[in-house]
């Protein structure tokens, strides 16, 4: 398809600001999957194209959660392999689904989605911690739940991870969070290849958006924002509420 210069002065700013809220407080993905599709991107495109850009503003936070000791090898490896796994699978189911239902699944997963993210509070670890190799375990399954989530929709992947790893597996919250940034890595790379392979990706603008979310991602990851935390909740639901108000007239009209 045809990419003008107003598609790239939608993305990118957006982009930007989905690596940077997602680098600190996870739910960057419902400001950077609306951004394509509110730019007027075929649904199946815009997750290809969301896709390769997330990962590329994921490997900068995740760099330096791992550079800062945040991320634990051991639980890593494993949750890697079983996110790649789910992931392909997710993605491979998503691009067997019509644009038309999946836009209509859009509308009613998006506001689940969000008030899951939007009421996230500070976490810590439920229980006393499990076995190391128990915690591998159950870390891996996790991450192959939400792998294939990830794979077949996405928005709020980090933030479920973090969420699951805490309160399933009692991981400690920081090592949760770097982990929960080289899983969701993964399975991002993971779902960009096969949505390249598949021709569903616009790559030139999923690289221009990719070096506005490296950006983003590393002012992010830098900072600890506390009172602007609740305008950033307000953008991600206005910038839902334009999506799903825009999903609907196209459902409508096709």
């Amino acid at each position: 398809m045809d990419l003008n210069f107003s598609v790239f002065l939608i993305v990118c700013p957006l982009v930007f600001l989905a690596g940077f809220v997602d680098s600190i407080a996870g739910g960057g993905g419902l400001i950077s999957l609306p951004a394509y599709l509110f730019a007027g991107i075929p649904v199946h495109f815009a997750m290809g194209t969301n896709k390769l850009s997330s990962a590329m503003g994921a490997v900068t936070a995740s760099y330096r959660y791992y550079r800062n000791g945040f991320t634990d090898l051991f639980l890593c490896v494993p949750s890697i392999a079983a996110a790649l796994a789910g992931s392909a699978i997710g993605t491979s189911l998503t691009l067997l689904v019509n644009e038309r239902y999946l836009q209509w699944l859009l509308i009613a997963v998006l506001p689940v989605t969000a008030f899951f993210v939007l009421r996230k509070k500070e976490l810590k670890a439920l229980g006393e911690a499990f076995s190391r190799p128990k915690t591998a375990i159950i870390a891996a399954a996790v991450s192959f739940v939400i792998g294939g989530y990830d794979g077949f929709f996405g928005p709020g992947t980090g933030t479920f991870l973090i969420l699951l790893y805490c309160g399933l597996a009692r991981v400690e919250p920081r090592t949760a969070a770097g982990n929960a940034k080289l899983v969701n890595l993964a399975s991002n790379l993971s779902a960009a290849v096969l949505f390249l392979l598949n021709g569903k990706t616009l790559l030139p603008l999923a690289l221009a958006a990719g070096a506005f979310s490296i950006a983003g991602s590393y002012l992010g990851s830098g900072l600890v924002i506390k009172k602007g935390a609740g305008v950033i909740r307000l953008f991600i639901l206005a910038v839902l509420g334009l999506l799903l108000i825009r999903v609907v007239i196209n459902s409508i009209s096709n």
